[in-house]
């Protein structure tokens, strides 16, 4: 018989039926954290709604107040002013047609990709390059704007992007457990309310039907609905 790893004796030790209290379930991920290295502590949820038709899509930005304890690299499309602006403000890479010929040589080593709008005539041909990375500039996410100065501080901040999955969830991270209890259950709040707020017309029913909170290599633990505002 092989031998069970760790993981698969807390898997096995825990109720996997039972719906936690967040501060339990917490508490729970850093009883069994690997000590090792700072973990991610992440969230999925389960919505009732299927992405394929574009009324029940869910996809939104939302700032996290304790940030995530990532740094996150941007790119800047943009010239002139607000190029200078993206570059004061902490963007990594900030450029037009030659930022867009490194992009296409593969260097795509970015977490947001922000574009004035008199940029999207070069960004657009990126569209099969940043596209299946989930990165292309959209106003809707308030990454095709002219205040990019802005745009660069909240995504520096700790501003993440949910999106949900062709199988209905949507997984994000809110932080590390070396973050106090009260900052990663902020960010916990914060994520949760935005993505309740981002209920689609086109979803009926149920449309929050499973939360879920793990850590990298912690267990997955059902998070009570009851902690969940709206759901």
């Amino acid at each position: 018989m092989a031998k069970q790893t760790k993981a698969q004796k807390v898997r096995a030790e825990l109720d996997s039926e039972k719906r936690y209290g967040f501060d339990e379930a917490l508490a729970v991920l850093r009883e069994h954290s690997s000590k090792k290295f700072d973990e991610t502590v992440e969230v999925a949820m389960n919505l009732g709604v299927d992405p394929r038709h574009a009324d029940q899509m869910v996809r939104g930005m939302v700032s996290l107040p304790s940030g995530t304890g990532k740094d996150v690299k941007v790119a800047v499309f943009a010239r002139g002013e607000n190029a200078e602006k993206a570059l004061a403000a902490g963007a990594d890479k900030v450029g037009a047609e030659d930022l867009m010929e490194d992009m296409q040589a593969g260097n795509l080593d970015y977490g947001r990709v922000i574009a004035t709008p008199d940029m999207m005539g070069v960004v657009g041909r990126l569209g099969k390059v940043l596209g299946p990375k989930g990165l292309m500039p959209n106003p809707k996410l308030g990454t095709v704007t002219p205040n990019v100065e802005q745009a660069v501080k909240d995504a520096k901040g700790g501003q993440v992007e949910f999106r949900v999955e062709k199988n209905g969830i949507i997984h994000t991270g809110i932080g590390k457990l070396s973050f106090k209890d009260g900052d990663i259950k902020s960010n916990f709040t914060a994520l949760t309310q935005a993505i309740v707020k981002a209920k689609p017309t086109g979803s009926k029913g149920k449309y929050v039907g499973k939360v879920s909170l793990t850590s990298t290599m912690g267990p997955g633990l059902k998070i009570d609905l009851a902690e969940i505002e709206g759901a």
